[in-house]
């Protein structure tokens, strides 16, 4: 299938309100035909950095303004990180993803710190994942030089919701720093969270910002709102299976080289639930037990579910949608 990027909103809508059998068999065939379909990708998140943000965003519990019962805890060491890198080696992750809870990235002595743990685990054969807020192209650059594999940063929501859900910095705030870390050559990793309060409208224009844009992201995270005790959104319902399964199959039909990961929320869903996500088009998961503040199902339970329905960890390093290749680091 020939990668499109001008979708137009009616034709993304026309394949979002396809029957929900045919929408799945339809992104199970075209995911057949540009991916190895039963190889997943296995990511590890971890918050190097934890509570205390300055932002409002309205799902977060780690907004210092909200009530919540995380706690504030600091830039972590480098040798915790490795630690846990190795932890999520061993159980089969070939990306390390880290998280900090900051508004942008400064140049401090905690970027230094942050380069510095990027460097040692791509130095231990992983992908390495950051997700740090905002960050100028100059600072994109000094990541990818120091081992950096992808940058995460969520655009969330439709641009016509995005101010119901943070006030604190712009939708084209989120465009930007994209636009930074793609000029740095660095794999863009971009997608949003269902169960904010929005209506089907915003997801296919969320969906339409993401398959317009000049080269898809490389992976698409579709996150299932979980409500968080304190927060703004904390008496949202839980998103319903087939509305989770309608964005990775249009998501995998729009975008069909990216990886679409099935994200936060996975630890509501049962093996049943979460197999009809991979039949349409998900193929990649975090593992271990927590995704930065909120529950998630532990490697064991994760591999047993691969052994029964028959998936295999993909290899650190393989296809991605970009130009990104691994990093070496000289002395």
């Amino acid at each position: 299938m020939q990668i499109k990027n001008n979708w137009t909103l009616n034709e993304i809508q026309e394949i979002y309100y396809r029957p929900l059998l045919d929408l799945i068999f339809d992104a199970a065939t075209i995911h057949r035909e540009n991916k190895a379909y039963s190889e997943v990708q296995i990511s590890s998140l971890i918050s190097i950095k934890t509570g205390g943000c300055k932002e409002d965003c309205a799902y977060c519990p780690q907004a210092a303004r909200y009530n919540t019962d995380i706690e504030v805890e600091p830039l972590m060491t480098v040798e915790k990180v490795k630690a846990r890198a190795a932890v999520a080696k061993a159980n089969g992750a070939s990306r390390l993803c880290m998280g900090a809870a900051w508004r942008e990235v400064r140049d401090n002595k905690d970027f230094e710190r942050v380069l510095e743990m990027v460097t040692e685990v791509n130095e231990m054969g992983l992908e390495v994942c950051c997700t740090l807020g905002m960050l100028t192209y100059e600072q994109a650059e000094r990541l990818k030089e120091a081992g950096c594999f992808a940058y995460n940063h969520n655009i969330d929501t439709s641009s016509d919701n995005y101010q119901n859900i943070i006030t604190t910095r712009t939708f084209d705030d989120r465009i930007n720093t994209l636009n930074n870390v793609r000029k740095a050559k660095l794999s863009v990793c971009c997608g949003g969270i269902v169960g904010l309060g929005e209506t089907d409208d915003d997801r296919i224009k969320m969906l339409h910002t993401l398959s317009t844009m000049e080269t898809h992201p490389d992976s698409v995270p579709i996150n299932r709102l979980v409500p968080i005790k304190g927060t703004p959104l904390e008496d949202n319902a839980s998103v319903p299976i087939n509305e989770i399964l309608r964005m990775i199959a249009t998501a995998r039909i729009i975008m069909p080289k990216s990886v679409v990961r099935l994200s936060a929320g996975r630890n509501e869903m049962n093996i049943a639930e979460q197999a009809l996500c991979f039949m349409a088009g998900a193929n990649s998961i975090f593992a271990g037990e927590k995704l930065l503040t909120t529950p998630n199902p532990d490697f064991d339970t994760d591999m047993q579910m691969f052994t029964m329905l028959g998936l295999t960890p993909r290899k650190p390093f393989k296809e991605t949608a970009s130009t990104n290749q691994p990093v070496e680091i000289t002395a």
